[in-house]
This record gives C-alpha cells, sequence and structure tokens, in this order.
C-alpha cells in the first residue's frame, strides 16, 4: 500500500478514503492521531490491527463540535457546559456514558461510556466536517511505544500500512489529551494531560479528583494510556531525579554500559561528553521537556549501540503531572537508585 501525503488543500481526498474506510493518520495539538470513521467497525478494527493495540482498549471520539456529541449522548454532567466552554477545542477528553448502542463496542472497549474529544487543529477539524463522521484517533504510533509528535514518525510506523498521513508539522504540546471522566458525580481524570487539575478546579470551582490507578494488563482501562508501562521504546529507560545524576553517570561508566542523556541544557551540559548519545530539550522549562519527550524517546531508541537512556525527572505538579506519568511508563517505573 502507498501511504500518501496530505496537505491543508487536500482534505477532500483524505476525507473521501476515510468514508471508503482507509485509515488517515492526522495531527493535532497533543499527538498525531490514527484515524478512522468511528461508525464503520470494520476500519475501527483495522486501527487495533495496524497498531497492534489491545482490543479491550478503548478509543477517543474526535469530533468538530459538541453537537456531534450529542447525537450518542443524552445524560450529560451537570458541568459540561462550563467545561466545553472553557476548554475545547482543546487538549481535554470528556468521558460521558452514551445512549445504548449509538457507537460499537469496538470503539468503546465494550464498556457502556466513550470518550469525546474536540482537537484545537483546523485541519483535522476541518477533515472530520468533509467526512461527515467522527473519527476514532488513537495515537499514530506501533502499540506500546512513544506517541508520535511528526508525520516522519507516523511513516516510521505505519508506511506502507495505512492509506495517509495528513502533516501539519511538529505538534504544539507533545502529549496526549488529559482524560476527564464525567460519567459520575465527582470529575475525576483519568489520565494527566496539559489541562491540568488546578485549571479544571479554577474554572470549575469545585475539587477534582485525580485517579492514580495504574491498570494491569488483565485489566480493561476506561481511558487509552492508564497502562502500568506504556510509551516505552525498546532502550531501557531510568528515570533520574535531580540529586542523583552524578551518581547515575558514574554507575553507567563502571558497568560499562553505553548511555543516552535525555534532559535540559544544563544537564546536557555538564555531562554529554560522557554520553554516546544526548537529545537535548529546547530549554530547561517543562514545556520544553514535555514537547520533546516523545522525539527523544524515538530519537535515542534509534540509537541501537546505546544500552539505556538516562532521563530527567521534573515535579509531578501540574504540566510536570503529564511528563512524568509518561515517563514512568516510558521507563516501566524505574528510577536510577545506588541498588540499580
Amino acid at each position: 500500500m502507498e501511504t500518501k501525503r496530505f496537505e491543508a488543500n487536500d482534505l477532500k481526498a483524505a476525507a473521501t478514503l476515510l468514508r471508503q474506510g482507509e485509515l488517515i493518520a492526522f495531527p493535532t495539538e497533543t499527538v498525531y492521531g490514527l484515524g478512522a470513521d468511528a461508525l464503520l467497525p470494520a476500519s475501527v478494527k483495522q486501527v487495533f490491527a495496524v497498531k497492534g493495540r489491545p482490543s479491550d482498549n478503548p478509543l477517543i471520539v474526535h469530533v468538530a463540535n459538541f453537537e456531534m456529541v450529542k447525537d450518542y449522548v443524552d445524560k450529560f454532567h451537570p458541568l459540561t457546559e462550563k467545561i466545553i466552554k472553557n476548554f475545547w477545542p482543546g487538549p481535554l477528553t470528556l468521558i460521558f456514558p452514551i445512549k445504548k448502542n449509538s457507537l460499537d463496542p469496538i470503539v468503546t472497549g465494550g464498556l457502556s461510556t466513550a470518550a469525546f474529544r474536540m482537537p484545537d487543529n483546523k485541519i483535522t477539524l476541518k477533515l472530520i466536517e468533509l467526512t461527515g463522521d467522527p473519527l476514532v484517533g488513537p495515537s499514530a504510533n506501533t502499540s506500546g511505544k512513544p506517541s508520535p509528535t511528526l508525520a516522519k514518525h507516523v511513516a516510521h510506523d505505519f508506511n506502507g500500512k495505512i492509506a495517509g498521513i495528513v502533516d501539519d508539522g511538529a505538534t504544539k504540546i507533545g502529549v496526549e489529551s488529559t482524560v476527564l471522566d464525567l460519567s459520575g458525580e465527582v470529575p475525576t481524570i483519568l489520565r494527566p494531560g496539559a489541562v491540568t487539575q488546578n485549571d479544571l478546579q479554577t474554572v470549575l470551582g469545585v475539587p477534582v479528583e485525580l485517579d492514580r490507578h495504574l491498570v494491569k494488563e488483565s485489566e480493561t482501562p476506561k481511558a487509552p494510556g492508564m497502562k502500568y508501562k506504556h510509551y516505552s521504546p525498546d532502550t531501557p529507560v531510568l528515570m533520574v531525579k535531580p540529586a542523583d545524576w552524578s551518581r547515575a553517570i558514574a554507575w553507567a561508566q563502571q558497568e560499562n554500559k553505553k548511555f543516552a542523556l535525555l534532559a535540559g541544557p544544563t544537564i546536557i551540559e555538564k555531562y554529554q561528553t560522557q554520553a554516546a548519545a544526548i537529545y537535548k530539550y529546547q530549554n530547561d522549562s517543562i514545556e520544553a521537556a514535555t514537547h520533546g519527550l516523545f522525539d527523544g524517546l524515538r530519537e535515542l531508541d534509534e540509537k541501537k549501540a546505546v544500552a539505556v537512556i538516562l532521563a530527567q525527572t521534573f515535579p509531578a505538579d501540574e504540566l510536570g503531572a503529564a511528563y512524568m506519568n509518561r515517563l514512568k511508563k516510558a521507563a516501566a517505573q524505574n528510577y536510577f537508585t545506588s541498588n540499580t
């Protein structure tokens, strides 16, 4: 199969392929999504097959406007209108209980709820409008591997396997959306993202819970990205706390391990001469780290001679909660310690 590249002026052709049941990767402000018409179960099944994704893992339904959601949901949380007004379009996915049989179980993972998002990307919103149906859109990467923030990442995993890729350059944020469960009484974050717990509580004026439960392989998650291990390159990753960098470098050298550094400029400049490979975030901020995390994991993973990636940690608050959520799963929860 030829995987075509589409740009903003080619969206009608891309939408036609989606209506015909083909898979088209699309950009969002978070990461690239692997798109299929959400109302074509055979196409959605192909998403699972191409990604190698467990079929119990629910998919996010991407819509062009809130009116599209009403086709599948008839009972909304009382705070829904305020949330939509303040955070859509944007990096916030909302989980609602859905009308019976309104979406195929292949989309919902067999659950009575579904996840919806209106991405903040004009090209993709237009693509959804032209298709005429909502699109499922899990991250456009091989299941369990780092998510794609560039079209070339999608091509690396799926060239020759999907019909096309809509290229809109680098994504703005770099990690997947916040997932907020509105199917119960108390709004609960199931996956942290750029919309933080504090952002939501400030706007809503009510407590918002943060679910820290790690879903095991035998469990069915309520939202994507809840597995214990996820976003993982083939190369082992070790998280390094700020006070442990000199010991981590000394350990790698004693063990004769060729190591890579995934960090901001301050750490890179101090230790880069000892590293076999580096990926330097644009600056030392959590925003730069979040934007570069998946690209860095992918780039360093391709350095096949590297035995381990040593990755910078940040405080797990605000945007740092999203960064650390992804990094912990990429590292299978493993920090460098004196016992490593």
